[in-house]
């Protein structure tokens, strides 16, 4: 390894927070995955070290029991497989972890949860009294009670998001593939500038057991990285993929923390919260708002769109329609509307919002 990529890998050897997200795919084709889970929990608490799963396979494992020939599309169907499938599910973990000692903990989650402040504060400690407690929690989307609206889209997306929420040092994703891939096929060791790297090097992929592919793999990577985490894309099916990865080894791709690092809130307001709106700047506002990292005034608004409240979250959009940011808006969509090119008043404080690079754009 280089020099530099040496040193990226020791920083996740010292890691004290993971959370370690395994895909449908594996969990319903390799059934001593449970075993390899648990064991490396149980090593990584003897080191100190606070584990917390996140877990898809609830769905396709009630598919199987309710002999379903292939994953539903219809959004009652998944409901009821998923809701047979997450027993099924933590009896597996249960049986798994116990010879261990481990108590596991279910944890359900909509996209609403971590929406509101209130109940993502109340899920974080929630997380915090559990690891404190040396149990291991298991986090899944809710999918028996999820409609699109409250989705987080994957499991993917969900583990990037709890990042921040357990202030996790090092975000593990397991599938069936070796880590991202170059052109001719052959793994990435180091990624450290995702939108130059990895971003070209994203194929379509589909399947009909689970839902992410590759290119969510490389979001929720971009999303734990500027949570300050160090993320990892590797083999669910290697045996010693964890404990290799927390030593150091060079296995699977690696995406190093981002230096420009989005404090808990910002990162809340940029990847939780789902825009209800729009609002357009002029030329000086988008320079303002961008490279001076002022907040945005009334006078350099353009135009509104969207049905936004006080409190709710809003793009900031430049004249050709690039995103600029998001925010928290401080004034409802008529009033924004009312006030837009004319007035001094804030819209969007600079405390609540987030800028992207321009490089994103």
């Amino acid at each position: 390894m280089h020099a530099s990529d040496h040193h990226a890998r020791q920083l996740v050897s010292r890691a004290r927070r993971v959370v370690v997200k395994i895909g449908s795919k594996t969990l319903a084709s390799d059934k001593a995955v449970y075993d390899r889970l648990a064991a490396f929990v149980k090593a990584a608490h003897g080191v100190g070290r606070g584990i917390v799963l996140v877990s898809s396979g609830a769905i396709a494992l009630g598919v199987r029991r309710l002999g379903m020939r292939s994953r539903p599309k219809e959004m009652a169907r998944l409901q009821a497989a998923a809701a047979v499938g997450q027993s099924l599910l933590m009896q597996s973990y249960e049986a798994a972890f116990t010879p261990h000692g481990l108590p596991v903990a279910q944890v359900l989650l909509t996209h609403q949860d971590l929406a509101d402040r209130a109940r993502a504060n109340n899920a974080r400690a929630a997380l915090s009294a559990l690891l404190e407690a040396d149990a291991v929690p298991i986090l899944n989307e809710n999918d028996s009670v999820a409609v699109e609206e409250i989705k987080f889209g994957d499991n993917d997306a969900l583990s990037s998001l709890v990042v921040p929420l357990c202030d996790a040092d090092l975000l593990i994703l397991l599938s069936d593939i070796p880590g991202l891939l170059d052109a001719k096929g052959a793994r990435v060791p180091v990624v450290s500038d995702i939108e130059a790297q990895a971003a070209p090097l994203i194929r379509k992929d589909k399947s009909d057991v689970g839902t992410g592919g590759m290119q969510s793999k490389i979001e929720a990577a971009r999303r734990a990285t500027l949570a300050g985490a160090s993320v990892v894309i590797a083999d669910a099916r290697e045996h010693d993929t964890l404990p290799r990865i927390l030593a150091g080894e060079d296995v699977g791709t690696l995406f190093v923390p981002a230096s420009d690092r989005i404090p808990a809130k910002k990162h809340w307001i940029a990847f939780t919260l789902k825009p209800r709106g729009d609002i357009t700047l002029d030329a000086g506002a988008t320079t303002a708002v961008r490279d001076k990292k002022k907040s945005l005034l009334a006078v350099g608004a353009l135009g509104v769109r969207g049905d936004f409240r006080v409190g709710d979250c809003v793009r900031l959009l430049d004249v050709t329609g690039v995103e600029v940011g998001r925010g928290l808006a401080q004034h409802d969509v008529a009033s924004a509307a009312s006030d837009a090119g004319k007035k001094d008043d804030v819209l969007v404080h600079r405390d609540d919002l987030v800028v992207w690079p321009s490089t994103r754009a």
